[in-house]
């Protein structure tokens, strides 16, 4: 009976875009020294925009091998932006994962932003952090976090931004239940971000700092998150798969990896091309960020102000032509002022993700209500 009033006491507090979900059947766990592993397969996950995948985890369709260029069908691969929610009245929440490359770190990204978990709970101040699964091996298993006070909460985990998963399992004691997170109501159509290794997560510390998981958790949208380091080029073959999910708002976000002369190019056939197949989805086109040293350097300077330029041209004849939807974000404050924003000049440590998420939040609201 008590955990019955403690279980509708938490629904009580959920948002009023959600609703309950039943709990798994113990069925579905495997039994390992008293722990019920689930495969979180069983619960919904979130950031997936296509279920015709060649694995599980990507991140584009199957069809799309061969449709994009090789290296954006290998980054699609990574699991960035996924994510699972759930509900349990687990004391401690263990995780185990298996990783598809052995590859953890990068020189400037910790492996607990390339290869880990990480951890959140939802309170009545909303989402707030709790624990993250440290990648130590390619198979790795953990405690995300123990010592739980009694209550059914509601949790979310997100995978690796920078390494791909086969298997992810979540741990909680024999005398503990799982279910599925509240879904979303129908009108929480999910923000999709498509852009460059920034947008993919470089170089959070964690998983779920990186911008679009962050506003994911503010906005309490679902999120897509279509980022190729490297590889984020405003290309048609991406921009077609694209308009196959039914969005929110879509947010381009590829200056970084283009020249003025690309973004030029480019941009107004993107949103044309959108627009021909989701004429009634806002789009937010983003400025590339200045880079953290063009304070005083003058090749990164001329490199963001071309490109900035180029942007803003685009989007002008946009208005001009009479487009309808489509918004602007400028780079100038996206990393703050006081260049202590990026590991390199160019992407985000954490901080600079959060100053990325106020800026970005300013601007997808008012379109959100609209």
């Amino acid at each position: 009976m008590k955990r019955l009033v403690a279980t509708l006491a938490t629904l009580i507090l959920l948002s009023p875009c959600v609703r309950a979900q039943e709990k798994l059947d113990t069925k579905l766990a495997t039994v390992e020294k008293d722990v019920l592993w689930y495969d979180v397969k069983h619960l919904n996950l979130e950031g997936k925009a296509w279920t015709d995948t060649k694995a599980y985890y990507d991140r584009l369709p199957a069809k799309a091998e061969g449709v994009v260029r090789d290296p954006v069908w290998s980054l699609s691969r990574h699991s960035a932006g996924l994510c699972v929610r759930f509900v349990t009245d687990a004391s401690s929440i263990q995780a185990r994962w298996t990783l598809t490359s052995p590859k953890l770190a990068m020189p400037h990204m910790a492996a607990t932003g390339v290869s880990g978990l990480d951890l959140y709970v939802k309170t009545d101040k909303g989402w707030r952090w709790l624990g993250v699964g440290q990648p130590k091996e390619q198979t790795n298993t953990a405690t995300l976090a123990a010592g739980i006070p009694a209550g059914t909460r509601e949790y979310m985990v997100y995978l690796p931004l920078y390494n791909g998963v086969s298997s992810v399992e979540i741990g909680i004691a024999k005398n503990a239940f799982l279910a599925k997170g509240p879904a979303y109501s129908k009108d929480h159509k999910p923000i999709v971000f498509y852009g460059t290794s920034i947008t993919q997560g470089g170089c959070a510390s964690r998983t779920g700092m990186v911008h679009t998981a962050i506003l994911g958790r503010r906005l309490g949208y679902p999120v897509v998150n279509l980022g190729f380091s490297g590889n984020g080029r405003m290309e048609p073959e991406v921009v077609t798969l694209m308009a196959e999910i039914d969005a929110s708002v879509y947010v381009i976000d590829c200056l970084p990896n283009m020249t003025a002369k690309d973004v030029a190019a480019n941009t107004e056939p993107l949103v044309r091309l959108l627009k021909s197949k989701k004429p009634g989805t806002p789009i937010l086109l983003v400025e590339d960020r200045n880079y953290d040293n063009a304070h005083l350097l003058p090749g990164p300077k001329q490199r963001n102000q071309a490109s900035q330029a180029a942007l803003k041209a685009a989007y002008n004849q946009l208005m001009k032509d009479g487009v309808k939807g489509v918004y602007y974000l400028p780079g100038a404050d996206l990393l703050g002022d006081d260049n202590e924003g990026t590991v390199d000049a160019s992407h985000p440590t954490d901080l600079g993700f959060l100053r990325q998420a106020d800026a970005f939040e300013k601007a997808l609201r008012p379109i959100l209500k609209r």
